[in-house]
């Protein structure tokens, strides 16, 4: 945390604190350093640690370098496997990208975020061209998505020793089924109410990336003030980008019998299912 201050100082921010806790008070999840670095905010701070940050924000980070570079007008980002090589700390981050298998049909590129000279997190994406005359098929006309609720009160930390503030403070979050308060399979509409960097709207791969990686935590089956249950990965497909702010993650997490787990979630906006997202967790006595 003090590193985290240290940070913020320098760019006139200060990190409400409280009994132990974090609070948002920031506009953004990361600020611009120099060169290829990022700063992060209070509003990435994890539920586990006020010292880690939340998977959620560095992958959306990750994705929108992946878009970023070496761009083509003519291709969507559709797929991205994060790798978490270690918790991701709430100091500064420095970034780098690469082309691994350039294409004009498809394009494999990776990024490496690194935090104190150590590699902490992977992307990989793939790239798919949008033909010119490409005709999407109509979606389903009888689906019907479900409202999105009005708040509830999410409690001051959702289970005891949880961080509170921090990313969950900065999601929007609205239950159509369970809750990160409740164990089981949940629903819930979300949507980010800051942007991943000043003055940049968040890309559907990007937004996809911020809330999929609560799949684990929405849909806990295990006590989390007595178990860990976090995942060393996240991947999200989007077989087509949605629209709009908001997005329902309707997430279930299946129970290994050696210590992982596995948490499947499904992405949707109004007009119907945009992809998946799937974590695998390390599960373990606290």
């Amino acid at each position: 945390m003090k590193r985290l201050q240290a940070e913020l100082d320098g760019l006139g921010v200060r990190a409400g604190r409280g009994s132990g806790s974090v609070r948002v008070v920031h506009s953004v999840f990361y600020e611009v350093g120099g060169g290829s670095t990022f700063v992060p905010t209070e509003a990435t701070i994890g539920p586990w640690s006020p010292d880690h940050q939340h998977g959620g924000p560095p992958s959306a980070l990750a994705a929108r370098l992946l878009e970023g570079h070496e761009p083509s007008e003519n291709q969507r980002l559709a797929s991205v496997t994060i790798d978490i090589l270690r918790p991701v700390p709430t100091g500064r981050l420095t970034a780098r990208t690469a082309m691994i298998r350039p294409g004009k049909r498809v394009a494999l590129l990776e990024a490496v975020l690194e935090a104190n000279g150590q590699e902490v997190l992977r992307a990989r994406g793939w790239r798919i061209a949008v033909p010119p005359d490409y005709e999407p098929a109509d979606l389903a006309d009888d689906y019907e998505a479900p409202s999105v609720p009005e708040p509830r009160p999410m409690k001051v930390s959702p289970w005891p020793g949880a961080v509170d503030g921090g990313y969950l403070a900065a999601i929007d979050w609205r239950y159509v089924v369970g809750g990160f308060d409740q164990r089981g399979p949940a629903a819930a509409w979300a949507r980010p109410l800051i942007p991943l960097l000043p003055g940049e709207d968040m890309s559907p791969m990007c937004r996809a990336l911020i809330i999929a990686d609560s799949g684990n935590g929405l849909s806990s089956e295990l006590d989390p003030a007595e178990y860990l249950f976090v995942n060393v990965d996240l991947k999200v497909v989007l077989h087509r980008d949605p629209v709009g702010e908001w997005l329902l993650l309707d997430a279930a997490t299946a129970l290994g019998p050696a210590g992982s787990a596995l948490a499947v979630s499904t992405v949707s906006d109004y007009a119907g299912l945009c992809g998946q997202a799937t974590q695998t967790l390390v599960v373990s006595a606290r």
